[in-house]
């Protein structure tokens, strides 16, 4: 590539201004504004140009974040119908025979959430977990954020990273490194990812039970409303029999028909939708059914907005990184900002296998940075490849250790503005949940590094 303009050199010193400021724990969407303006305005050579790409990029980036938002919000919106008629509590009761304490409720719901972000990825998964088990592992005594915690490391984390079966991830690292094979990719992966998934769950774990504080309060208000479900009656259990029947058999469908991403996340979606008219009819009466249900969308997006809307100015910002985004953004002549920075520290580092790892560690961070786990891997695929020419070193470990890196820094484990759907359904401060987060994958990237220089 080209060197370094003084477009990525404004870009990486707005980069390095929000990450202070998150490190100060501020909010950032001034400086994600102002950088937004200011590369706009130097890429057009135009203030007016400028000011268009602040609006432009809020519109692309709200675009990209609709369907999130939108499941979210329908999700939450169910949920609260269902809380109100009392038939979340009566799901819940098989449920409470398993999660009896939170150490067997993080792992439960961890693992639950590894299972269907592997056949269903992760973003359909938060509203399918989130809807049925989240409450039954908070009634456990497991805290709202370690929950996240959870479904985090175990969705976004471990099962994106690895990919084993959809195979996307291993594809597009291979196809990039120069490889016919995925399944030899996912091979290379396997090490690196049992290092990084055992030493991050580990972790995660020890400093749960370090601050765990089991919530009383909460437990005394769910014991009061299992006395008023058992009152309900019919409704109540067939709506509770029901709900988690139709997402077994959204489960099914997305097996059967190979549904994924957002064709997933589309069924999830229409299902929660579905069952909140149902609920609201069941509950309410004649004519009275049709207010309630404006009420409980209202407020689904009302929250749905509240959270995502510091979450679309940031993204703005740091999809100006990935040159797919930023071609919508700024132009079709546009590059992609962050990718640029990671090849450009590729080819000035003097090469050996010590920096050589750290330099794709440093790359597969940085591309992650945009809150997307997929769009580095071409970068850190192309890289592997490079090296391997330049150096002896294994390509297929080195661009699985890029895969990794990528994936748990972009995927949604570590930032803010790409753990928003587990913030949201967890009803958490995204960022107290990437301060949780953060500790344990730094300590599973510097177990994972190690295990990578020996295999190498």
């Amino acid at each position: 590539m080209a060197e370094l303009t003084l477009l990525h050199l404004v870009y990486f010193i707005f980069v390095l201004l929000v990450i202070i400021t998150m490190a100060f724990r501020k909010e950032t969407v001034l400086p994600c504004i102002l950088g937004i303006f200011v590369i706009g305005a130097i890429y057009s050579g135009s203030f007016i140009k400028g000011v268009q790409t602040v609006y432009q990029a809020l519109i692309i980036s709200g675009n990209e974040f609709w369907g999130i938002i939108l499941v979210i919000s329908v999700v939450l919106a169910m949920s609260k119908a269902l809380r109100d008629l009392g038939a979340d509590e009566l799901m819940m009761l098989p449920m409470k025979k398993l999660m009896i304490n939170p150490t067997i409720a993080f792992f439960s719901l961890g693992a639950i959430m590894l299972f269907f972000s592997w056949f269903i990825w992760p973003s359909p998964a938060v509203a399918l977990v989130g809807a049925i088990m989240l409450p039954a592992a908070i009634k456990a005594g497991l805290s709202p954020v370690w929950a996240g915690v959870a479904m985090n490391i175990f969705g976004h984390g471990i099962a994106l990273s690895s990919d084993f079966f959809i195979q996307g991830a291993p594809v597009i690292t291979a196809k990039a490194a120069g490889m016919n094979d995925s399944l030899a990719m996912s091979k290379a992966v396997f090490p690196l990812w049992l290092t990084m998934s055992v030493v991050t769950v580990s972790a995660s774990f020890f400093f749960m039970r370090r601050e765990r504080k089991l919530h009383l309060s909460v437990q005394k208000v769910e014991e009061q409303r299992t006395v008023q479900i058992q009152k309900k009656g019919f409704g109540v259990t067939l709506v509770a029999v029901l709900t988690p029947l139709a997402f077994l058999l959204d489960i099914f469908i997305m097996y059967q028909y190979q549904l994924k991403g957002g064709e997933a996340t589309a069924l999830v979606g229409g299902t929660a939708v579905l069952i909140m008219c149902f609920v609201a009819m069941v509950q309410h009466k004649g004519t009275d059914c049709l207010e309630k249900i404006t009420e409980y969308i209202k407020e689904g997006f009302i929250f749905g907005i509240k959270i995502f809307a510091p979450v679309i100015i940031i993204g703005a910002f740091f999809f100006l990184g990935s040159e797919e985004m930023a071609q919508k953004i700024l132009g079709p002549d546009a590059n992609g900002l962050l990718s640029d920075l990671g090849t450009y520290l590729a080819n000035h580092i003097t090469l050996s296998k010590l920096p050589v790892a750290l330099i794709q560690m440093i790359v597969g961070i940085i591309t992650g940075l945009d809150g997307s786990g997929f769009s580095g891997l071409p970068l850190v695929g192309s890289l592997a490849q490079t090296f391997s020419m330049a150096i002896e070193v294994n390509k297929e470990v080195l661009a699985a250790l890029g895969q990794i890196t990528t994936i748990w820094v972009g995927g949604g484990t570590i930032i803010p503005w790409g753990l928003i759907p587990v913030a949201a359904i967890c009803n958490v401060n995204p960022m107290e949940l990437a301060k949780k987060n953060f500790l344990p994958v730094v300590i599973g990237f510097a177990a994972t590094f190690a295990v990578a220089l020996f295999l190498l």
